[in-house]
């Protein structure tokens, strides 16, 4: 196929498990990252933060899911602009010794539908999806 004949659009699909080490030290970070965010506690948004500091010091996958942003992961990257994403984070039961823990051949495709584009501005929503987090931008 030339060129001309490929799409100029990628999906890039990660898969991580991640092992929260430090519970206090994580949801500490996702705490200040919300204060960064709102600002001076008792604006406008005063329930927002509220809910979302709860989250976070409830729920790991929370914490991390509103630390984590592709965005920052391709910003950098020349020659690209993100156009949509969508992520999520959920506590799982991991074995690193079981052998079907890590199935790179079972691939999840559950296609784009729900995926909102990307115009540049994070709306931050976040919303719990089966005891973990779900972004998208």
């Amino acid at each position: 196929m030339s060129t001309s004949e490929t799409s100029r659009f990628v999906r890039l699909q990660v898969e991580m498990v991640l092992e929260i080490t430090d519970p206090a030290a994580l949801s500490g970070t996702a705490l200040e990252s919300i204060a960064a965010e709102y600002g001076e506690p008792g604006g406008e948004s005063a329930e927002e933060r509220m809910q979302a500091e709860a989250a976070v010091r409830e729920d790991g996958a929370e914490a991390l899911a509103s630390l984590i942003d592709p965005f920052d992961l391709v910003s950098e990257v020349p020659g690209v602009e993100l156009t949509q994403a969508s992520w999520s984070s959920e506590s799982v039961d991991y074995d690193p010794d079981a052998p079907d823990d890590w199935d790179l051949d079972d691939e999840d495709d559950e296609g784009g539908d729900g995926d909102v584009p990307h115009n540049g501005e994070d709306d931050g929503e976040h919303s719990g999806a089966s005891g973990g987090a779900e972004r998208r931008i």
